[in-house]
Order: structure tokens, then C-alpha cells, then sequence
């Protein structure tokens, strides 16, 4: 039986997640904190980030708030990928903000999982909100019984 404590197990399960993600690792992604159903995650914005609009790309706000999706969905050592997310945009992210995504866990029964994410600027304005909803699959993050 397992030793780790929830917090542990959470914290466990995003490094060996975060060990293979190399679409948020090349976003610029950064991992802030992680509990049991709950993640947030942040991304400066950059030139590489804007559209022909001189604001930040939809696609990688999106991005931004899957990944918080993912590492609060997948923080109990149960692979879990996504089964359907949406985003509703509120406002612009602007060149040098920095974006931070909260995902919470609203509901968890059996192998599926309901998560909001919250993205906001430096300023606390909310510029989106996403939906997500997880199912587990096979398999685990990393072996407990190393622990």
C-alpha cells in the first residue's frame, strides 16, 4: 500500500507529467502549483504568442488552460486525458502579460470529471473561461509502489 499523501501523490503525478510534455514545455508553460483536482499554470506573453492582431493567439490561451486542465485532472496517478473542452474568450491577452490558469475540480464519479478553468491577466482581469471534461483511461503516471 501507498505511503504518499494526497499532496504527494498530486505533486508526483505533474513531475511525470510534465516530464513528456514538450507541447507546454515549448509553449513556455509553467507549472505554479498543484493539489488533488486543482492546477495553475502560467505563460508570459511573448512575440511568438501573438496573431495578426498584435494580441495573444486563442490557440494558446486555450493551450494555457488545457494544461492546467490536465494536471488537475491527472493528479491522482490515473492517466486521464480529455473527453470534450470548451472556451468562452472574455478579453484580450496583451504582449508582456502574464496569463495564469486556474483549473478546480467540479465533479469526479467513476472514470469521468468536470474541471473549470479560470485564465486571468497581471491585472486579475478574467480573459477566459474554459470547461473541461476528463476520462480516465489505462494505466498510471508513475509506479506507487516505488514510493
Amino acid at each position: 500500500m501507498s505511503k504518499l499523501t494526497e499532496q504527494e501523490r498530486a505533486q508526483r503525478s505533474a513531475d511525470a507529467l510534465w516530464e513528456n510534455d514538450e507541447a507546454s514545455k515549448q509553449l513556455g508553460t509553467v507549472i505554479e502549483r498543484v493539489s488533488p483536482g486543482f492546477a495553475q499554470t502560467s505563460l508570459t506573453v511573448e512575440p511568438r504568442h501573438l496573431n495578426g492582431h498584435g494580441i495573444c493567439h486563442g490557440g494558446f490561451i486555450f493551450t494555457l488552460a488545457d494544461t492546467a486542465f490536465a494536471f488537475a485532472c491527472n493528479s491522482y496517478n490515473q492517466n486521464a486525458v480529455a473527453q470534450n473542452n470548451s472556451i468562452t474568450f472574455l478579453r484580450v491577452g496583451r504582449a508582456g502579460s502574464k496569463l495564469t490558469a486556474q483549473a478546480k475540480e467540479v465533479s469526479r464519479q467513476g472514470r469521468s470529471g468536470i474541471y473549470d478553468v479560470t485564465v486571468v491577466d497581471d491585472t486579475g482581469e478574467t480573459i477566459a473561461l474554459f470547461r473541461g471534461h476528463s476520462r480516465t483511461i489505462k494505466g498510471t503516471l508513475f509506479n506507487e509502489d516505488d514510493s
